[in-house]
């Protein structure tokens, strides 16, 4: 692995690439019309509150990789976040999460740390944290871990010993490890030294089978942070309900009624909201009672409505004492094939929120 040698001039500190071209396809029908990362989360998009986080420990630059809707976010964030330039990185077809490494690789290998990080899923990333114990610990690779149980769904866990050596990827085969193992789920953010990206092949591929692995079996060094910091990945719509309503009840945000409503929503003075996330644009009308449910922008509750449990997707108007519970409501695309459980009424599709 030369490229550290062969690069000329001195190495900034860290640039990122931050994932953000997948289909979103568990999110349909959301994500017909827009890409996941765009998606508002109490105000911001879930992958500006990623960008921001980078630009916040000093990340001097990130790329952004495209594929669904690919015009959709560099018209939403510019060149430019939080004073960090941002450049794109244009997928056809999608290359997946090591694949996306290769064409971005004479712009990341010119850091000191390359980062990597998913623009969809919602934290507070600790990225100056994980940043300088990558530094001190001076492994080939870290990953920042979420105590949360391993599922097939989110990889299948990752095995850290006491040390915080990895010695295990998914079902790979395990390496001899010291004291207690311990298995926790991969959160999506990563760094490590920029001659691996020297091992990254042309075309699509998966950053932990196709790189990882590899390395992990001729004995380089990764290491895993476990944060204790508040980790969703919003791959679905129910988990997307989840992830914003736990942020607007977060301490750090000093919100003791535990929701989000936009300065530019309308909200009638007889109306109860308990729990909820109301983005701009949006109204609740006299009488309407909405519950644990996100208002995304646009949206109408109408009056004596009740909302619980529930999207109302943009756009959408709930008609005056309608009562919606355990669903998300959106216009309904005309790409979209009906699935078991859900049901069209007029021009509004009612998905359940499983």
């Amino acid at each position: 692995m030369n490229r550290a040698k062969d690069e000329a001039g001195p190495r900034i500190g860290t640039r990122a690439l931050v994932l953000t071209a997948g289909l979103g396809t568990r999110l349909r029908p959301l994500t017909w019309s827009q890409p996941k990362p765009l998606l508002p989360l109490c105000g911001r998009p879930l992958v500006r509150r990623t960008l921001e986080s980078l630009s916040l420990a000093g990340c001097q630059g990130a790329v952004l990789n495209l594929h669904h809707l690919p015009d959709a976010i560099p018209e939403a964030l510019g060149d430019d976040v939080a004073g960090m330039p941002i450049r794109y990185s244009r997928e056809d077809p999608v290359q997946g999460t090591l694949g996306a490494l290769f064409p971005c690789r004479d712009f990341l290998g010119k850091a000191e740390v390359v980062t990597v990080v998913n623009g969809d899923s919602l934290c507070q990333w600790p990225v100056s944290s994980l940043l300088r114990r990558h530094r001190q610990t001076g492994a080939d690779v870290t990953l920042l871990l979420t105590p949360n149980r391993p599922e097939s769904t989110l990889g299948g866990g990752i095995a850290v010993d006491e040390t915080g050596r990895v010695v295990q990827l998914r079902d790979h085969p395990s390496l001899p490890a010291i004291g207690r193992v311990r298995r926790h789920v991969f959160a999506g953010l990563h760094l490590f030294r920029p001659e691996i990206l020297d091992r990254v092949p042309e075309g699509p591929g998966d950053v932990i089978d196709g790189l990882y692995q590899p390395l992990l079996s001729e004995g380089c060094e990764i290491r895993a942070v476990v944060t204790r910091r508040r980790w969703h990945d919003v791959g679905t719509p129910r988990r997307y309900l989840e992830a914003a309503l736990d942020h607007a009840a977060s301490p750090w945000r000093g919100l003791r009624s535990g929701r989000f409503v936009s300065s530019d929503a309308r909200i009638a003075d007889s109306a109860t909201l308990r729990r909820v996330v109301v983005e701009a644009g949006a109204a609740v009308e006299n009488g309407a009672r909405v519950e644990r449910s996100l208002i995304m922008s646009g949206a109408q509750v109408g009056p004596g409505a009740v909302l619980r449990d529930a999207i109302l997707g943009p756009g959408v108007s709930l008609g005056a004492g309608s009562n919606v519970e355990g669903r998300l409501l959106t216009h309904m695309h005309p790409r979209h094939v009906l699935n078991e459980g859900e049901s069209q009424l007029g021009g509004l599709l009612y998905t359940p929120l499983a």
